[in-house]
């Protein structure tokens, strides 16, 4: 009874925080893609340029975050969180007035390093406040940041689409709303620290696996998040072309498909922490990736309805894998967390930008509708899974 007692708890008040603070964040990020259609139109871009403006987002996001994390790794920044929101702000703003093609990607390579400061420091604190419940704690993180990508084509659809680019201007409150929140995570961390230094050096377990499998199991990882980072890209970047383009649909209306997506995605992504905890991350990175290729591969040749259907399908499945991926690695390396957060966030940022700017050279070269043929055969490639040695079965051997 008294070990009960003694039992550390999560601390949702903290993992709600920083799920609000990831959801504002990412609502920011989700803007980008929203305007596409508008930016289309008024600036009279090519599926190529609007495939090189998340790659130049994505690109910041991406090569910033392994730095930012192995530096907190050392030195933790309780407030970088605020920093980041600093630079979103800024880019959203210069968005929203941006006259040319070359500021548009200005201004999104400040959004992306903003991203890049706020994710390895807030996944950190989603591990630290977790209690154990680690995939859980992700999960909840991560949603977050799912629910703010999710929510940003629909208020862009009613608010930004009737009235312009300059009207993206209003997200820079949203910005500094995530800066209050974050004051409230930076407090706590900055208490956190001081009672850690107070009980002088920790010890953690860390998995007895020799060098080279670590190193072939990040690879395996990095693999799996190729697949579905490239997908996502498709769906994010070019569904709403897609079925503009395939069932006559407007631009609102196509935003709405959008939308049913990253709301499934959000769902998915709290599931696959539940049952990364109950069942091992494994066989959830296993299911999510592989599991999902029969809707991906139904998709090109489904109607109105049942295109509808299979996005939601295929996000609540996909998604699932990002939280047990996360937790997963950070448990190999748990002396490296904000390296491990900033490698694999940064890794999934940079292989979306990646994903964005190779198939919309390729739909300029082809077609819209054959990308999606392509891409659905990319979750074939979540048979690798199999080689991801069990966390839950290894032995693990203590060090400082």
């Amino acid at each position: 009874m008294e070990e009960q007692k003694n039992k550390i708890r999560p601390e949702f008040s903290v993992l709600l925080a920083v799920s609000f603070a990831h959801l504002l964040n990412d609502f920011m990020q989700g803007v980008i893609p929203s305007v596409y259609p508008l930016l289309k139109e008024e600036h009279h871009l090519s599926f190529s340029q609007i495939g090189l403006i998340t790659f130049v987002y994505q690109l910041a996001a991406s090569i910033f975050q392994p730095v930012v994390g192995s530096y907190t790794d050392r030195k933790p920044i309780p407030y970088s969180q605020i920093i980041g929101m600093s630079f979103s702000i800024t880019g959203m703003a210069l968005f929203a007035y941006a006259p040319s093609y070359s500021i548009i990607l200005c201004s999104v390579f400040l959004v992306g390093i903003g991203s890049s400061i706020f994710h390895p420091e807030s996944s950190r604190v989603a591990y630290m406040a977790s209690g154990g419940k680690r995939s859980m704690a992700q999960s909840i993180f991560q949603i977050g940041g799912n629910g703010g990508t999710a929510l940003a084509p629909i208020i862009v659809a009613y608010l930004v689409l009737p009235r312009g680019q300059s009207a993206i201007a209003w997200f820079c409150l949203v910005g500094i709303t995530g800066q209050i929140v974050s004051s409230y995570i930076g407090n706590w961390y900055s208490q956190k620290l001081k009672n850690r230094s107070k009980n002088g050096k920790t010890t953690v377990k860390i998995p007895d696996l020799s060098e080279t499998r670590v190193m072939m199991t990040i690879f395996i990882l990095m693999l799996l998040i190729i697949s579905k980072y490239f997908y996502i890209a498709s769906i994010t970047n070019y569904f709403q072309f897609y079925t503009m383009k395939k069932f006559g649909i407007s631009e609102i209306q196509a935003q709405v498909y959008l939308f049913y997506f990253l709301i499934a995605v959000a769902a998915g992504t709290l599931l696959g922490g539940i049952f990364g905890d109950r069942f091992g991350r494994k066989y959830v990175i296993w299911f999510s990736v592989l599991g999902v290729a029969p809707f991906t591969l139904a998709l090109p040749y489904a109607s109105y309805t049942m295109t509808g259907v299979l996005v939601v399908v295929i996000g609540l499945i996909l998604s699932s894998a990002f939280p047990a991926i996360i937790v997963y690695a950070q448990e190999l390396l748990p002396k490296k967390l904000g390296m491990v957060s900033g490698l694999f966030y940064g890794f999934a940022f940079g292989m979306g930008g990646l994903g964005s700017a190779l198939l919309g050279w390729q739909a300029d070269h082809t077609s819209i509708e054959f990308i999606y043929h392509v891409c659905s055969y990319l979750p074939l490639i979540g048979v690798v899974a199999y080689f991801l040695p069990n966390l839950q079965n290894t032995l693990y051997k203590e060090v400082q």
